[in-house]
This record gives C-alpha cells, structure tokens and sequence, in this order.
C-alpha cells in the first residue's frame, strides 16, 4: 500500500513539473524569432486559427505551444507601445525645452522693453516739470532748441549712394540689414503685440505677435519644428511654394562674401488680392549668413535710394513696394529640429489704393496670416509629412496634393489679376462696368503638359469674367462656409455642365444660364488638409438629375476638385477662399486645371467678440412678413461693423467662333451669381441675425398653409392622437404651432424610384439639420440617418405603408454640418392629402440634441 501511494505521489509530481516547464520562460532562436517578427509585421494581433496555421507552416515553430506564441505577440505589441509612448514623451520633452527657451527669450525681451518704456516716462516727466516750473515762453524755444540738439546727436543715417558694381557696398547694407533684423526678431526695435489666440504650446503653431505704432505693417513668429536649419533655409527661400500671393521670385545675381554667405539682388512680384486694386512688386537685397552660435539668418530689404545700391527692374502695372529689414533666424535645437524667428515688414504704399481698402494694405494682421504664419505653417506641414506623421489616402503623395493647391490658388490668382505679358486683353464691355471680362487665346494658359492644341483644334482660348463688391457685416468665413455647402443657392447646372465639358473634345452647346437649371445634389469627398484644418483640399461630385429625354445627356456626374481656407470664424485678419475647377473622372496629377471661385477678405479689425452659433437660415431670413424684413435702423447697434471686400471670378474655355456667346453667357451668369451672394449675405449678416435667436419668421405661402393642415390632419387619423392642441382649426393657427413646435418636424418625398429627398421642416427641424428652407430640397433622407438608423426604416418602412404609422427608437443621425444629432424617439407617417391619397412622409425627432 505504502509502495502504491509512493508511485502515485512521483507520478503527481511529474506531470506538475511538465506543467512548470510549460509556463516557463520560452528562449527563442534568431530564427524564430525573425518567423514570427515577419507574421507581426503583417499582423500584429493574429488570431488563434493563425498562430496554429503559423505553427504548422513554420516547422522551427512547432516546438512551441500555441499559448506561448500567443504571449510573444502581446509582449511585442506591448514592447511597441512602450517604444511609441518613450518616443512621443521625448519629442513632447524636446518641444517643451525649446518652448521653455523661447518663452524666457521673450521675457527677456519684454523686461528691457519695461526699462525701456520706464526710463521714457521718467524723461517724459521730467520735462514736463521743467515746462511747468518755467514762467516765461523761453521754456518753449528752449525745449524746441533742445530737441534739435537731440535731433542732432542722433541724426537720421544718410547712406551713401553704393556702387551696382561695388561689393563691399553690398556687403555694407547686408550687414546693416542684419543687424537691424536681429534688433526685431529678439530685441525691442518694434513694439511688439501678441495675436488674439496665438497661444504657446508643444503643439501650437507657435508665438505670433503683430506690430503697433509702426512705419508700415510688421509681424513676427517664433515656432518649433522637427526639420534641420539648412532644410528650413531651403523651404523658405522657396517663397513660391508657400507664398500664395507670390507671381514670380526672379534671383538677377548672387555675390558670395568672405564670411561664407551670399547676396543675392532678387526681383519680386506679387498678386493683388482684389481687381479694385493694382499688384505689387519688390526690388531687394537678401543676404544669407551664419552666426557664432551656428544659426542661419536670411535677412532682406528693399533697395532704395536712401539705401543705395542698383536700381531695380522697371514695373510698369505694379505698384513699388518697400520690404523694410525683414527675414528668419533659424537656430538648432537640442536633441534635433530648429528654432524659428520670422519678421515680415514691409511698407505697400497704401496711399496708392482707393481709401475704402487701404486697410488691407495696412493691417499687420492680414500681413501675419498672409506671410508670416504661412510660412510658419507650411514648413511644420512639410515636417509632419517627413516624418511620416500625417497618412493621405487615394494614393496621392503628400507634394502632389500641395502641387493641386498651389494650381488651384494660383490659376484663380492669374484669372483675377490678368496681366497682359500672361496674354490677358480686355474685352468691350456691353455698357455696365460692373463685370469685366478678360480672355486668353495662349493654348499654353490651359493645356497642360501631356496635352496639344492638335487634340483641340477648336480650342479659342480661355474667357474669364470678374467683379468685386464690398459687403457689410458679413463675416468671410461664415459666408464662404455657407457657398461651400449650399452650392444649389448660386450655381447653375447647365453652366457647370459646359465647365465640365472643356476638358473633352467636343464640347457641349452654350448653355442657358436659366434660374435653377437642373435639379442636382453636391457630395463633398475629403482628399486634404492641413495640420491645422485651416485649409482644405477635396472633391466635389455633382448628381444631376433629368427628368425628360432630352435632359439626360447634362444631367450626369461631374467632378470639382475644390480648395476652401480660411472658415475659422475665430482666425483674426484670415481670407476666406472658395476656389475649384471642373475635372474628369481619371484626375490625373499633371491634369489641366481652370480655377474659378470667390475671395473674401476682411477690411476692418474684427472684434474680440465671439461670434454666436447661429443656424444659416436663408429662406426664413428673406421672407416678406411680420419681422421678416428690418430696415438699417433696426440693426442691433452692438454688432460689429465689419467690412470686407469679395472678389468673384469664373473662367470659360470657349471655341473660335463662340467667344461673343460665351461672353454674353458668363457676363449673365456673374451678375446672377453676384446677386444669389448678396441675397446670402443679406441673410447671414449679423444684423438681420438678430431674431435668429428668437423664433424665425412663418413662410406664409398657401401651399405652406395646405401642408401644415395635411401633417396635423395626417397624425391624427393614424395614431389617434393630436400633435398639438389649437384654439382654431385655421391655417394661419396651425400652421403657427407647427412651425414654433419644439420637436423637429419634416416632410420628405415618396417615390418608389427615387431617394427620398426633404421639401418641408419646420424651425426646430431646420435647427437641427443646420440647413435653410431652400437648401433643405438638397438633402436626401438617407444621408442623416445613420446605418442603425437606414436599417430600421426599411424594416419599419412596409409598416408605415400600411398601418400608416411606425414609432423609431433612439438614435443618431447627422446635421448638412456633419455634427451628430441624438433624439429619444421618431415617430413616422404617412401623410394624406385632400383626396386621401400618399402626399409625402413625415417625420417627428423628439427630445433632440447636439451630441
């Protein structure tokens, strides 16, 4: 017995160490370890089914248990996690270091412009105690005298007249010009004032600061960025790749100096931003040096003749404008990535501008988010880029999609300014200057490189027709938000339908600009953006739809590829931009591009005031009724003035022998597009927003009325229950509950072979889908509702059909902002009309929200 238990408890103890030797720690070969490194670089979470197929494939794996194989991938993914966050805390550290130096440098700057502004109010008093102490008028003569011999200590520099050909020279005013430059990057030469909302951080764009009491308009950033000194050098100097307004950059000489920089002599020009005023150009001196403590600085300014120094090209349509000591102190930073210190100072004669925009020519703001912050932004775009941080799809790289950009923005630059050695001429105008139109028969201004004139040879040349307007109260960024996504409100089918057709061999006919044209819906497909939102780059695809024979040969598919900046409400001096250009289905990189769009730029200081969320409510604003329509006295005097000038242009291919009907067509179709736009920023303004708050006006058209009757009527047949209780069964009545009911209420089209597309809602339901009267015939049911949300309607659909009635349970759907919207409960019927027979369906979101 004693022999037996002996056997059993050895036995016992056997299978306990075969279990401990299976939870042991698994030394694994290089070889293995290799198998499974290339499965985790394929998968790095197989399933079990994988790691037993993994076991039988990999001989060299089969001494190894499932369950091992398992944990060797969790601590992999394990050990990738702790890599990714042990990087990511060290860049955060190098940020916050960086950031923590340039903070105290800007402490430092700010401490010695205190003593500075100190020792000035001292001065200051002084003199006014000497001038009060004083009885007689000698005390004015002696201050005055004193001030000359001020002005004689310090005179004003004279420089010399440089010889062109002299490089020493040169050399004077480049070292003159750095020292002047490093005197505002890091000094106090320029009272310096931070942007609203340019706050410093690790992921910030960095410290933004604009000029105050200054000859001509100055900014200045200081930024981090993960990219080395002489690639930031490089990026910069490249002024037409991040500089949007710039024409040409033309480098007329380079003089190497015996410190190891360079001058270079460069000639510059510059869109203008609007046809209401003439482009500018620059004629200067860039110098590019290095410092002891091994920054790289590139400092430049304007060539005049108080510098001295060769005299520029001759312009005969820019205006000469003054860059005043400007450039980039570019630093090495610990650990990698650099420093960055940009100045832009510049002085564009804004005299030479008519009065009512010479504040776009002297607004240091406008100046920051033109130059200064782009720059900044451009080179931490293409640092993420570089490092792999930032992912686009569609098989599109990173500088292609910044090529379509610079396309886009610089086509729609040509088309506004149209200078003549481009082979722009004017075109008579029929009698109203308020459109110009411009053409181009150069086959080079639209072909691109893979195309020939021999591939059209109808081709005429390309037509633009431009005007500009100024508005009043109309926020830039609400107004190009609102074109961006209500396109039905201004354009027409048949004139995008011929857009589209230029980039085919046989165009289509002139179109009839005829209001409304065919019936047709936008779906915006995201392609890029930058890192900060600010900017973005997509694809626009409108459904046309036909509803005879004769129109299904327009209402097909087209493409626009579409770039939209600037619709941050909360960006101060930022223009707002909505360019795009028809193209085909291939979209291929090098395609020709024809950009048409709208620019709006703001002309006042905008005011620290945050703007109200407000819901774009064009129908209701425009309708004629009680306190529809509020006269300009009635506007709430405590919104902001703000003023800004828009800037329209669309381009045209035409053929040879239509230039005068395209003319005609694209003259009519700017003044109806200029006039859909007044209507929307009559309807946006801030001052007839003010009941936008309140309850918004009754459309008082009978068909409304007959509706509102229907829905009522409709609700309580099927579900026995009333949606409302009103005193008066008159239409006025009803339709006043329907319309202030809290709960979102719509109508939508039944058609058995169509998508079911809204025409009615009342406030709360327009609130909700953040939509107007007229834009609410573009949105089809199925787009807000979520997939949870589509499958139960189709499941409750049949019942609907025949009780006439089915109540929806909670869910989400989404607003034509995008923003999700959660309700407790839908109910939907059918709703009858006077004959009984289906009108449309309604539905009731209760208890709705913004998630």
């Amino acid at each position: 017995m004693a022999l037996v238990m002996h056997k059993d408890l050895s036995g016992n103890s056997n299978n306990n160490n075969k279990q401990m030797d299976s939870s042991k720690y698994v030394r694994y070969t290089p070889e293995q370890v290799e198998a499974l490194e290339r499965v985790y670089s394929e998968c790095p979470k197989p399933s079990s089914l994988r790691r037993q197929q993994l076991i039988r494939e990999c001989p060299i794996l089969c001494n190894i248990e499932p369950k091992q194989i398992k944990v060797w991938f969790q601590n992999r993914r394990c050990r990738e996690k702790q890599r990714k966050e042990a990087s990511r805390l060290q860049t955060v550290n190098r940020k916050l270091s960086a950031m923590n130096k340039l903070l105290m440098e800007e402490n430092d700057r700010l401490q010695k412009q205190v003593s500075h502004l100190v020792y000035e109010n001292g001065f200051m008093r002084q003199q006014l105690h000497t001038a009060s102490g004083t009885t007689t008028d000698n005390s004015c003569e002696s201050v005055v005298m004193s001030g000359q011999n001020q002005q004689q200590q310090n005179p004003t520099p004279q420089h010399p007249q440089r010889d062109a050909n002299n490089p020493a020279g040169l050399l004077a005013i480049a070292e003159e010009t750095l020292a002047e430059f490093l005197s505002k990057a890091t000094g106090t030469a320029v009272d310096w004032v931070q942007m609203i909302g340019m706050k410093p951080g690790p992921d910030s764009i960095g410290i933004v600061a604009v000029s105050r009491n200054c000859s001509g308009v100055a900014a200045r950033a200081c930024g981090l960025v993960s990219l080395e000194p002489t690639k930031v050098a490089e990026i910069l100097k490249d002024r037409l790749s991040w500089f949007r307004d710039c024409r040409c950059v033309d480098v007329l000489s380079v003089i190497p100096t015996g410190n190891g920089g360079t001058i270079e002599l460069i000639y510059m020009q510059t869109y203008a931003p609007t046809t209401l005023a003439a482009a500018r150009d620059f004629w200067t001196l860039r110098y590019t040096t290095s410092l002891e403590d091994n920054s790289l600085v590139i400092c430049e300014r304007s060539l005049t003749s108080s510098t001295g120094g060769p005299t520029g090209p001759p312009s005969s349509c820019f205006v000469r404008a003054e860059m005043l000591p400007s450039g980039y102190l570019i630093r090495p930073c610990e650990g990698g990535g650099s420093i960055i210190n940009i100045v832009d100072h510049v002085d564009l004669d804004a005299w030479s501008v008519p009065e009512v925009l010479r504040p776009l020519y002297e607004s240091s703001k406008i100046l920051a988010q033109k130059i200064t912050i782009a720059a900044l932004r451009h080179i931490r775009q293409i640092a993420q880029e570089t490092s792999g941080e930032i992912q686009y799809g569609g098989g599109r790289q990173p500088a292609v999609l910044r090529t379509f950009s610079q396309r886009l923005c610089r086509g729609f630059n040509d088309a506004v300014n149209g200078f003549t050695d481009d082979g722009w001429s004017l075109l008579g105008s029929d009698g109203a200057e308020d459109v110009t139109i411009v053409i181009n028969s150069s086959s080079n201004k639209f072909f691109g490189s893979q195309y020939n004139a021999s591939m059209f040879p109808s081709f005429g040349g390309v037509l633009c027709a431009k005007a500009s307007m100024l508005l009043q109260n109309v926020p830039p960024a609400l107004l190009v938000r609102f074109l961006r996504e209500h396109r039905s409100e201004w354009a027409d089918y048949g004139v995008d339908a011929y857009s589209a057709s230029c980039l085919k061999a046989s165009p289509y006919a002139i179109p009839c600009a005829r209001p409304g044209g065919f019936p047709s819906s936008q779906v915006i497909l995201p392609l890029a953006h930058t890192v900060e939102h600010e900017e973005f780059l997509e694809v626009v695809r409108l459904e046309g739809h036909a509803f005879s024979p004769e129109e299904v040969a327009l209402a097909r598919d087209m493409y626009l590829l579409q770039l939209c900046s600037g619709v941050d409400e909360n960006a101060v001096g930022a223009c707002a931009q909505l360019v795009f250009a028809p193209i085909d289905e291939s979209f291929a990189d090098e395609a020709p591009l024809l950009p048409s769009g709208f620019r709006v730029i703001p002309l006042d200081p905008k005011t620290d005031t945050p703007a109200a969320t407000r819901t774009l409510d064009l129908a209701s604003t425009l309708e004629v009724g009680s306190g529809g329509a509020r006269s300009a006295g009635e506007a709430d005097t405590n919104s902001y003035n703000l003023r800004s000038v828009l800037t329209i242009a669309f381009q045209f291919t035409f053929e040879n022998h239509t230039r005068d009907n395209v003319a005609a067509m694209a003259r009519q179709y700017v003044r109806s597009v200029v006039g859909s736009v007044q209507r929307v920023a009559m309807a946006i303004a801030p001052s007839r927003l003010g009941s936008q708050l309140g309850p918004k006006p009754l459309p008082q058209s009978p068909e409304a009325l007959t509706l509102a009757q229907w829905i009522c009527r409709s609700y309580r047949i099927h579900t026995g229950g009333e949606i409302f209780q009103v005193e008066s069964q008159s239409g006025d009545a009803v339709l006043k509950r329907l319309w202030h009911h809290s709960d979102a209420i719509m109508c939508c089209t039944v058609k058995t072979n169509a998508s079911p597309v809204f025409t009615f809602s009342n406030q709360a339901g327009l609130d909700m889908l953040e939509t107007t009267l007229v834009a609410l015939q573009d949105i089809m049911l199925d787009k807000i509702l979520d997939e949870a949300g589509r499958k139960i309607l189709c499941s409750e659909f049949s019942k609907i059909m025949q009780q006439g009635f089915a109540y929806l349970p909670t869910g989400i759907c989404m607003s034509s902002m995008g923003r999700p919207v959660s309700y407790e409960q839908a109910v939907a019927w059918k709703v009858l009309n006077d004959d009984d027979s289906n009108h449309c369906l309604a539905f009731m979101f209760m208890n709705w929200s913004f998630v």
